[in-house]
């Protein structure tokens, strides 16, 4: 029972927080190892699809609602 409405919170959580979040931001360097101060650093963001934050959403939600209606 109660298992069930604490993964429908972390369900719903992670959609919310998918959409909210702007993505994982990954640093890239390169550079010689040739006694020269000369690298270079690539940095971009990785967003996370919407499906995911729709999904989990969804899926929260549903889970919640069909719950709350087994216990009536």
């Amino acid at each position: 029972m109660k298992m069930e409405r604490l993964l429908a919170i972390v369900l719903i959580t992670v959609g919310v927080s998918a959409f909210a979040y702007q993505g994982i931001t990954l640093t890239r360097q390169k550079g010689a190892d040739l006694n020269l101060e000369k690298t270079s650093e690539k940095t971009r963001a990785v967003p996370p699809p919407p499906i995911v934050g729709v999904i989990a959403l969804a899926g929260g939600i549903v889970l919640l609602l069909t719950r709350s209606n087994k216990e009536e």
